[in-house]
């Protein structure tokens, strides 16, 4: 596995390890900073843990400084207590998010007004408003925009790091301060591949703290700070900081190029990716460029359609000319934000551009000389973590080709949406991906992130972990991912396509479908109870074993619970440690071992390594019980057998060689998504069928009210004689199970089943659009001859 590209003549080529964005962030500033003053928020808390751990276990600095952790009573305090410790000539940093970023902002302006060079490292954060959220957002950042600050943003943990010294650089040479921005869970939490900068890299690109940095309150050399200014004074003061400002971006620009021939590790103000040639492009800022380029990189193959992406890295200063010179010839390109502006005139980064665009038209010095602005579009994605996946970026460029939306939402059912109907599998052609289902509180995130390390570290592959993480307690359903590859991983999504899928709770079956995208030949892991086979097999739900047999998957079980009881020395880590028993499963289950010929002690070894990495601290005997839990797992393992799976169940439907035309029912019965609901109410009685078809005035497919719908919205009291106003586009399902006339019979049938509906609306395609042409239900099949 090569590292980011990385070349043996750049002096500093970087540690390969693997880490998660809190991680790459904790390392730097243990390193080079004088102390931290933070106050706990999700996503940024873990990074203070770690630096307060660091302070805990008297960790000192490059320059031999111990390191000085303070946590005051809020995030506005700990702001205050940054400026203090900069005022007095130290190197200071802060880690914080959404509603704490903006607690802060009222001394933020006067941090940089005082032109203290301050690093603070932002998991950004969607702002608490209509309900609280803890994921990810770009509206916290965007809040504090104006204060003053320098702002970059990280497209994963390597960036994080990297621009965490970069920026440190950049705002001691200009006086300015910065924010380093990574999106909160999705690059805070998410486990990669990283090159740690070395030791000796920092000490050379940064440099003693001692002799850059100026004691603005030191006795012998009085200095006046923060004082009043009136009329006569205030406004010269302000004016006058131009001066540093004016000197950001050459001096940013000069740090990433001095980075770049240290390093090989190359950045700049705003990124292109296969530009070069291209008439369409994708703007963004943070995880969301990742999964664009390998998304561009799929059109471009299978399209022929030559599209880019441009990630914008410094949002402060912003790079107006290099944005329009790197957009000026495309034919079109949209902005996508995670944050929502309605009031405003577009949301943030999309009007900066526009700005950028107007000034280029005017022939405003430094700009490239432009006669025409392309068509722009924007969109609102991943608002609170919300998943942004391959077809959306799919359908944001039919977007742009079909002239569409000017603006629009991805990702959710909406009059402004764009319809993702194709969401391809865009993973490195050696990916091995796991979803695992679990519950709060059993360990497996935990599992999740020392099964990436030993994946990463042992078997030398690219790997990505990150949980699906929310505000729930202990208790409820979890779900995390993990993908591991020779090449490098480059989607910042949500696993749909997936080769191995445990259950570490059965119940998963009962809240979904936990098989969907499970591969062909894949596996799955179920925690159970029983040593029998068949009561294993005969405990999966009908749709999942129905799928198991069709995809040829195979079905391990163990029972996790039982050994983490009997292993676990300390009552307390019994449940956890059912997360870790899998780890052996894991390992058991996966092709690695047999690729890279390991053998099993020296599996172990590695596996001991990385367990001692996460609970070293709780002591040895907590470390030999997760190690025994590991052995036993990966030892103890059944499978059910392949003859029990492949028996035939005794009555079957004859699909065989039919088609979904042979059997459907021809027509629909349809309404408008403005038709009220007391007429849809009244067509479903008369005519005896408990499903109406909802579709526009062209006549294609919008969605699907059933008679479940309608109770529903009875139960929520609505009546629908006495409230005309309550229309089917209120209640209908927009994302509707489809199949073709054309579709194989039992493919059909197993749509059904996987999907756990009662019945498909059969559609013919019309340029892009579905048309609605019959159904095929459960009653339909109900006619067909059995077979035994």
């Amino acid at each position: 596995m090569s590292t980011n590209g990385n070349k043996p003549e750049f002096p500093f080529p970087g540690m390969t390890t693997t880490t998660d964005g809190s991680g790459a962030i904790s390392w730097v500033e243990t390193n080079i900073s004088q102390g931290a003053c933070a106050y706990p928020i999700t996503s940024s808390t873990v990074m203070g843990q770690n630096y307060a751990q660091a302070v805990a276990n008297g960790v000192k600095n490059l320059w031999g400084d111990r390191l000085i952790f303070m946590e005051p009573e809020s995030e506005h305090s700990s702001a205050s207590a940054a400026e203090g410790f900069a005022l007095a000539g130290g190197r200071v940093t802060n880690f914080t998010s959404g509603q704490g970023l903006i607690l802060m902002k009222e001394v933020l302006y006067v941090i940089s007004g005082k032109r203290l060079p301050a690093v603070f490292h932002i998991g950004a954060r969607a702002l608490t408003s209509h309900s609280l959220n803890v994921h990810a957002g770009h509206d916290d950042v965007m809040g504090v925009a104006d204060t003053g600050w320098g702002i970059l943003f990280a497209r994963n943990a390597q960036g994080a790091a990297d621009l965490a010294l970069i920026s440190r650089r950049v705002a001691e040479e200009s006086e300015t301060p910065f924010l380093n921005c990574q999106d909160g869970f999705l690059t805070t939490h998410t486990i990669e591949n990283v090159v740690l900068p070395e030791p000796e890299l920092m000490k050379q690109y940064i440099g003693d703290p001692r002799v850059k940095l100026r004691n603005l309150m030191d006795p012998a050399n009085p200095v006046m700070s923060g004082v009043v200014q009136n009329q006569d004074s205030y406004m010269k003061g302000k004016i006058a900081q131009r001066h540093f400002y004016d000197r950001v971006k050459p001096i940013l620009k000069k740090a990433m190029n001095e980075f770049y021939t240290l390093t090989g590790r190359r950045y700049d103000l705003a990124e292109s990716y296969r530009m070069e040639d291209a008439e369409y492009a994708i703007v963004c800022m943070g995880t969301m460029a990742e999964t664009a380029a390998v998304t561009v990189d799929y059109l471009r193959r299978e399209t022929g359609l030559r599209v880019g992406v441009v990630h914008v890295t410094a949002f402060r200063p912003f790079p107006g000319p290099e944005l329009v010179e790197a957009l000026g010839r495309v034919k079109a390109f949209t902005v996508l934000e995670r944050m929502d502006n309605p009031m405003g005139q577009s949301n943030p980064l999309t009007a900066e551009i526009k700005a950028a665009f107007a000034d280029a038209l005017i022939d405003a010095p430094g700009y490239p000389r432009l006669h025409r602005i392309p068509m722009v579009f924007s969109g609102a994605a991943g608002l609170g973590s919300r998943d942004v996946r391959p077809g959306d970026f799919i359908a944001v460029v039919k977007n742009m080709v079909d002239d569409g939306r000017r603006y629009f939402v991805l990702g959710i059912s909406h009059e402004l949406a764009l319809d993702n109907s194709f969401d391809p599998d865009v993973r490195p052609a050696s990916a091995f991906s796991m979803r695992g289902h679990s519950v709060g509180g059993f360990g497996s995130v935990t599992t999740n992130k020392v099964i990436a390390t030993i994946v990463g570290d042992l078997f030398d592959l690219y790997v990505q972990a990150y949980p699906k993480y929310g505000s729930e307690k202990k208790g409820l359903p979890t779900t995390y991912y993990l993908t591991a590859a020779e090449e490098p991983i480059r989607t910042h999504s949500e696993l749909k396509f997936v080769e191995f899928v445990p259950l570490n709770d059965i119940n998963a079956f009962n809240l979904g479908n936990p098989l969907i995208g499970i591969q062909e030949g894949g596996a799955i892991f179920v925690q159970s109870r029983h040593t029998d086979p068949k009561a294993v097999w005969e405990n999966i739900p009908e749709y999942g074993r129905r799928i198991i047999r069709r995809r040829r998957i195979r079905v391990l079980y163990l029972d996790a619970a039982a050994i983490a009881r009997e292993v676990a020395s300390e009552p307390d880590l019994q449940v956890r440690m059912q997360g870790i028993v899998l780890l052996g499963v894991f390992l058991k289950s996966t092709p690695f071992l047999q690729s890279r010929q390991l053998s099993e002690a020296d599996l172990l070894a590695g596996v001991e390594k990385s367990l001692r990495k996460y609970f070293g601290k709780r002591g040895e005997q907590v470390v030999q019980d997760n190690l025994t839990a590991v052995r036993r797992g990966y030892t103890e393992v059944q499978e059910v057998p392949r003859s029990l799976i492949d028996v035939q169940e005794q009555l079957e439907m004859e699909t065989a060689g039919k088609r979904v035309q042979d059997v459907m029912h021809h027509g629909v019965i349809a309404c408008q998504p403005n038709t009220p609901l007391s007429k849809v109410a009244q067509a479903m009685a008369q005519r005896n069928i408990s499903a109406v078809v909802v579709v526009d005035q062209a006549g294609y497919l919008q969605g699907l009210v059933s008679q479940t719908d309608l109770v529903r919205a009875e139960a929520s009291n609505r009546e629908f004689t006495a409230l005309p106003d309550i229309l089917p586009e209120h209640i209908m399902t927009r994302e509707v199970i489809t199949t073709t006339p054309e579709e194989a019979l039992h493919d059909a049938v197993s749509k059904l089943i996987e999907n756990r509906v009662h019945r498909l609306v059969v559609v013919q395609q019309e340029n892009g659009h579905k048309r609605p042409v019959g159904i095929l239900s459960v009653t339909d099949l109900a006619r067909l001859p059995l077979r035994g």
